[in-house]
């Protein structure tokens, strides 16, 4: 049956973070675009995430609809209600001042460090969004499921999971790497139910974890993309869970993240100088020598321009485009634009590196969302070679641009990017350039490759962006998937792990 034929569902949407109200990676993506797609396909979605300073300032006007008492906090906590985006879904804010109005992003403080009390922040916000999930907010609506995401919500299925009358829930995994691990002592200091302090619940090697919540107790777990959901069945990206993830296999899904074709399209982009599409893809040069001129590289429109977007951390394989650089500055034709922030070292090294060829790199530090779409709609390439990747959102706006990937074979790269092969040019698939071991010497081996298809006629090359522009990774698809999953969390529910000791 069509997931469009059947009554709409009552979804409460939690994460720590969207689109464009707060972002520091591509939760934020999903969380910013999936429930619009969802509530598109005719569904009550709502969204909920904690009252930072921006995301309430952003989402003005707000309302103030409920008033909650929680464990373990001094004072009433309200709940917000707003609007997000075109779709003006619902948005609850979870205002607890003392926890979440002060300055730095959604984790860390100005000076990078995790906030020391991250735990007691995203235990209340659990305790918010089971409030919300159980109808004890008053606002007389009780969702058919909630969808969590990242370890941030990872004790609401645990909570929900002993409750009668409760909404079925779902746990996606953005990145498994990311798992809210903390003491023994905060577990007594967050006052949780003592049956969660065991093996099978909340306890992993003497510690608490809040993403295992979401692993052990949620009616179905989901990851960003195919590949990445077998990947974290092995020990190399389980992270020591994958024991426990095999053990849950059948309901484990792997749906790949969407982007949002409206703010990402090359044809009416407003960040961008030229617009362009597939069909008038000799504009895009355009965009090069203007981001060229921005960025005070030499203007050369047939120079051949590298980019590179993202978390400046070894996850995302920057040191392996450090590896490169000499062969990349050896080649007179190449540029190089790097957009990001991360670890101060590697920070330093390219801004050493910047310093010491300007006419050959750029590199700005820190995050732009107006630049990373230039730096898009520019290149000519776009590296990408993550040693894992869940899912990956920067191949899928290069694709889009025009922009030919490089990627590592993993996670989401592996299903989204199809390697310039001979085969796959011959059959009209190809649409990147694909590695399969993360070293500097595949990665150089990688880019010389693709370095010799831009020297064929301009055609092959046009033709290899073009057929990447065309491809569908829009979030319609996606949302179907999920609606499946949901019906079948619905209609099936798990049974608690520790039911015995309820």
């Amino acid at each position: 049956m069509s997931t469009q034929s059947q009554k709409p569902l009552k979804i409460l949407f939690a994460s720590s973070e969207a689109q464009p109200l707060i972002k520091t990676g591509g939760l934020a993506d999903v969380a910013g675009s999936l429930p619009l797609a969802l509530a598109h396909l005719g569904q009550d979605v709502r969204v909920v995430l904690p009252a930072y300073p921006q995301a309430v300032e952003g989402a003005k006007p707000l309302t103030t609809v409920a008033m909650l008492n929680l464990r373990g906090h001094q004072g009433e906590v309200r709940i917000l209600e707003g609007r997000l985006g075109e779709e003006r879904v619902p948005l609850y804010l979870v205002d607890a001042p003392a926890l979440f109005n002060r300055p730095g992003n959604p984790y860390t403080g100005a000076d990078g460090k995790d906030w020391p009390d991250n735990a007691q922040r995203f235990a209340l916000f659990c305790q918010a969004i089971v409030a919300l999930a159980l109808n004890r907010a008053g606002l007389s609506w009780h969702p058919d499921l909630v969808h969590c995401n990242d370890w941030q919500t990872g004790l609401v299925p645990a909570q929900l999971a002993f409750e009668d009358n409760r909404p079925a829930s779902i746990f996606t995994i953005h990145n498994l790497a990311y798992q809210g691990n903390f003491n023994r002592a905060t577990f007594d200091l967050l006052a949780l139910d003592r049956k969660l302090w065991s093996h099978q619940g909340l306890e992993f090697h003497n510690n608490l974890s809040f993403i295992k919540g979401g692993l052990a107790f949620a009616d179905w777990v989901t990851t960003v993309s195919p590949t990445y959901a077998k990947e974290i069945l092995t020990s190399s990206l389980g992270y020591g869970f994958e024991g426990l993830l095999r053990h849950r296999e059948d309901r484990l899904r792997g749906v790949l993240n969407g982007i949002d074709y409206q703010a990402w399209d090359p044809a009416s982009d407003p960040a961008i100088a030229q617009h362009f599409d597939a069909s008038t893809f000799s504009l895009k040069r355009r965009n090069k020598t203007a981001l060229q001129q921005e960025l005070g590289l030499p203007v050369d429109e047939n120079a051949v321009l590298f980019g590179h977007i993202g978390r400046l951390v070894a996850q995302k394989g920057v040191d392996l485009i450090l590896q490169v650089l000499p062969g990349l500055i050896d080649r007179p034709e190449t540029q190089l634009v790097i957009l990001g922030s991360g670890d101060p070292a590697l920070e330093k090294v390219l801004n050493a590196q910047r310093d010491l060829h300007p006419q050959r790199i750029a590199v700005v530090i820190g995050y732009n969302e107006a630049l990373a779409h230039r730096i898009e709609a520019a290149c000519d390439c776009f590296i990408m070679p993550s040693r894992f990747e869940p899912c990956g959102l920067n191949q899928l706006y290069s694709l889009r641009y025009g922009s030919v990937p490089i990627v590592h074979r993993t996670g989401g790269l592996a299903d989204t990017v199809v390697d310039a092969s001979p085969r796959n040019l011959l059959d009209g698939t190809a649409t990147g350039f694909v590695f399969d071991h993360p070293d500097g010497n595949t990665l150089w081996r990688t880019i010389q490759r693709a370095l010799d298809f831009r020297r064929r006629p301009g055609v092959y090359w046009e033709k290899l962006a073009q057929h990447g522009m065309q491809q569908d990774f829009s979030w319609d698809s996606s949302a179907e998937h999920y609606l499946e999953i949901y019906h079948q969390a619905i209609d099936n529910p798990a049974s608690n792990p520790l039911a015995k000791l309820a």
